[in-house]
């Protein structure tokens, strides 16, 4: 008979009961940061709110199958078996949202499906030659990656509590009276008048009553401000879930002044299953799937510091067979993750803090946190709640959550020479400034081949190239990866 104490904390089986309760706290953490995600894609994309939830259901249930794929292990070279939650980063948002502004609607998600299912086989295939990779993306490289990833995401959270520049709540509206000239004109035209020219379009000349109401920018800010509050005075699990806390405090406050309605929660059914391709076929396209695929190279490097900082953790040393074989489940993920309507996925640092902060090292406290989310995806009434926030309360979080982002790639950032080797200022700034590019200038690319689009116009994308090649030309390409690792572990908030 074996000696229990001889269990390794992370093989630990604890009872169900409490399992549960650890389970679920780490769910609550990553909670949040795991539905923001399918918010800001399926609105991009303008689908329905029915669809949208749909999104919501289906990244909740890959979550949760992803996440014991990656704590329980599948054979012997798939899974870290560590214990840890996948969801979905951020770190590709800015990509899907230029590819749905490029193409909204259902065509647009299979675009976008297609691009995350061909990344995820490229990730899949690269696991086992990351530690080549590393040399690429020192922590000069992911640093300001990951600082333009959250600079342009709180493009995002401030649309949010505005309003969104185009649709129902843009800035500007076109004049009543000018579209009912121009009615006029083509009705005259068509019995025999004079011809309306062709493309001619009215511009938004009015101010729109529900951009930037009053009502909406206090929720938002009390929304903020009850985050700080419980950042700051909270304790264990209430601090760690501030952002959770503060959206279901506005949800609380603007369902009670009516500006929270529950009616699609209602209609919504208790039972589901998740169906893979519920938008058609994926489209394939190859520059967006090089796109993406640039950004999953983004993603593993982070996850190479996450498994590392998870193994001093647990004191489990992680053996480059079991780094591969983590690393293979971002691409597998990645690849369900597409085929079942979501999109790519990653460890959360989150809740690699969290195994830190509880001491509970056991990985089947992960596997009941995928089960936990697998039962909330085939909740449909879970999907459609969420879908139901008002976008103002999401705004005040947002600028946390993106924020933290930005955030995290100073603190990388922080970890760079720069007084020694000044030619690392040169590759921060100017990789910024081409990250801003698309921000400032969106339309720069107009008179550009519209094949390259899809990658200009991302200005992470923008970012991560110049990064790269300028960090190659200033510093070469040999550089202590301990280093790049060290910084990784950094990576905290997506």
């Amino acid at each position: 008979m074996s000696d229990v104490s001889s269990i390794h904390p992370v093989d630990e089986r604890l009872p169900v009961g409490r399992l549960a309760t650890l389970g679920l706290q780490h769910v609550l953490v990553m909670y949040s940061g795991a539905v923001a995600v399918p918010l800001i894609v399926g609105r991009a994309l303008q689908l329905s709110p029915q669809d949208v939830a749909f999104l919501i259901s289906a990244d909740l249930f890959v979550c949760g199958l992803v996440t014991i794929i990656q704590s329980l292990g599948l054979g012997r070279s798939i899974g870290i078996r560590l214990p840890v939650m996948m969801g979905v980063t951020f770190a590709s948002v800015g990509p899907m949202v230029s590819m749905a502004a490029m193409t909204p609607g259902q065509e647009g998600a299979r675009m976008i499906f297609g691009a995350i299912i061909g990344a995820g086989l490229v990730a899949l295939l690269l696991a086992p030659v990351m530690g080549r990779l590393l040399r690429f993306f020192p922590p000069v490289v992911t640093g300001t990656i990951i600082l333009v990833i959250g600079v342009s995401l709180m493009r995002v959270g401030v649309n949010w509590i505005f309003g969104n520049p185009f649709g129902p709540t843009a800035p500007k509206l076109v004049d009543p009276s000018h579209a009912e000239w121009l009615a006029e004109l083509k009705k005259a035209a068509a019995t025999g008048g004079p011809a309306v020219p062709d493309g001619l379009v009215l511009g938004a000349s009015v101010p729109n009553p529900l951009y930037a109401e009053p009502s909406h920018i206090a929720l938002a800010g009390f929304v903020l401000l009850s985050i700080l509050v419980i950042a700051r005075f909270g304790r264990g699990l209430i601090s760690n879930i501030a952002v959770l806390t503060g959206v279901v405090v506005g949800c609380v406050v603007a369902a009670a002044l009516g500006m929270m309605h529950f009616d699609r929660v209602a209609d919504a059914g208790w039972f589901a299953v998740v169906t893979p391709l519920r938008f058609g076929m994926p489209i394939f396209d190859p520059v967006l799937i090089a796109t993406m695929s640039l950004v999953m190279i983004v993603v593993m490097i982070e996850s190479t510091g996450m498994f590392l900082a998870l193994g001093e953790i647990t004191n489990r040393e992680v053996s480059r067979q079991q780094l591969t074989a983590g690393l293979r489940v971002d691409g597998l993920g990645t690849m369900i993750g597409g085929l079942f309507n979501t999109f790519p996925y990653t460890s959360f640092s989150q809740n690699v803090g969290l195994v830190g902060v509880t001491g509970v090292k056991s990985r089947y406290v992960c596997v009941m946190g995928g089960v936990i989310m697998i039962a909330l995806g085939l909740i449909p009434k879970m999907g459609a709640l969420v879908e139901a926030v008002p976008t103002f309360v999401l705004g005040g979080a947002g600028l946390v959550m993106f924020g933290m982002v930005a955030a995290t790639g100073v603190r990388i950032l922080s970890t760079v020479d720069f007084k020694s080797s000044r030619n690392n200022l040169f590759v921060v700034a100017v990789s910024v400034g081409f990250g801003l590019i698309p921000l400032i200038a969106p339309n720069f690319l107009i008179w550009l081949p519209h094949a390259i689009h899809p990658i200009i116009e991302s200005g992470i994308v923008l970012a991560s190239i110049s990064a790269v090649v300028l960090n190659a030309f200033f510093n070469g390409l040999s550089f202590e990866s301990t280093a790049s690792v060290n910084a990784a572990k950094l990576a905290d908030s997506h």
